[in-house]
């Protein structure tokens, strides 16, 4: 853990409570960060991240509570070093199916409030810039933001990764690279990752379900959430320095093929 050492830095981190959220936040804890996690629902929160370390906040990330809890935390903490956007709702449907109030839920969720939070935080990266640390923007997107879902996957319509999720996950990815763009002169460095198949717990009780998804790779598995901390790690330490604009893939090979 040496090599990934952040001791001194402060990294928050949104969708704490989800299947992904918990392992990203021992990833950073593990390397010595100060960790906020954020999520709705404090209960939920508590209990996802027993044990780690980390600061519980609760905040609706669509409102106006976001910015105003980023700048709470900067002034609490003097900085802001890693802001890890990682939240996001479980939805299934089709283009039949799905509402267009869903639809702009995943859009607020993903890449408005990512918008908000980036914005909200860059004066307080810049105050960790300037103290020496190496601040780092991770945006969490997906597979399904680079390419099309494998329809014939799934056994229902309402079962389906629904098409507003990789629209606002491809949304995302270009949020991304524009604003790697407007901060990499302030020495902030903007990034994102794509989650390949990491099914949440209630998907993987259909195994067959679960045997198709992982065929579909070309490692032959599905990815389990520490896998993912480990890639947050790395984008949020020093050893990725010369690293911004880019989308790091974790997909176990889903999308070479």
């Amino acid at each position: 853990m040496e090599l990934f050492d952040l001791t001194g830095s402060v990294a928050v981190v949104t969708g704490a409570s989800g299947w992904l959220g918990p392992g990203i936040v021992r990833a950073l804890r593990l390397a010595g960060a100060d960790v906020v996690g954020i999520s709705r629902h404090r209960d939920s929160l508590e209990a996802a991240l027993d044990g780690t370390g980390a600061c519980c906040e609760t905040a609706d990330i669509t409102s106006g509570e976001w910015p105003l809890l980023l700048s709470k935390l900067g002034e609490e903490y003097g900085r802001i070093d890693v802001l890890v956007n990682n939240a996001h709702i479980g939805h299934g449907g089709s283009m039949k199916t799905v509402s267009n109030e869903l639809f702009d839920e995943a859009w607020q969720l993903s890449v408005a409030a990512a918008w908000k939070g980036i914005q909200a935080a860059r004066p307080w990266m810049s105050r960790a810039r300037q103290a020496g640390g190496a601040p780092s923007v991770i945006n969490v997107s997906s597979m399904y933001g680079l390419v099309g879902p494998d329809l014939s996957l799934y056994d229902a319509e309402e079962g389906r990764t629904p098409p507003m999720y990789g629209a606002a996950k491809a949304g995302l990815l270009q949020l991304t690279r524009y604003a790697a763009c407007e901060l990499g002169p302030e020495g902030i460095r903007v990034n994102s990752i794509s989650p390949g198949p990491f099914p949440a717990t209630a998907a993987r009780e259909n195994l067959a379900f679960m045997e198709r998804l992982a065929s579909r790779t070309a490692l032959g598995r599905i990815g389990e959430p520490d896998e993912l901390g480990t890639s947050v790690l790395f984008l949020a330490s020093r050893h990725s320095g010369f690293v911004t604009g880019s989308n790091v893939v974790v997909d176990g090979g889903w999308t070479i093929r």
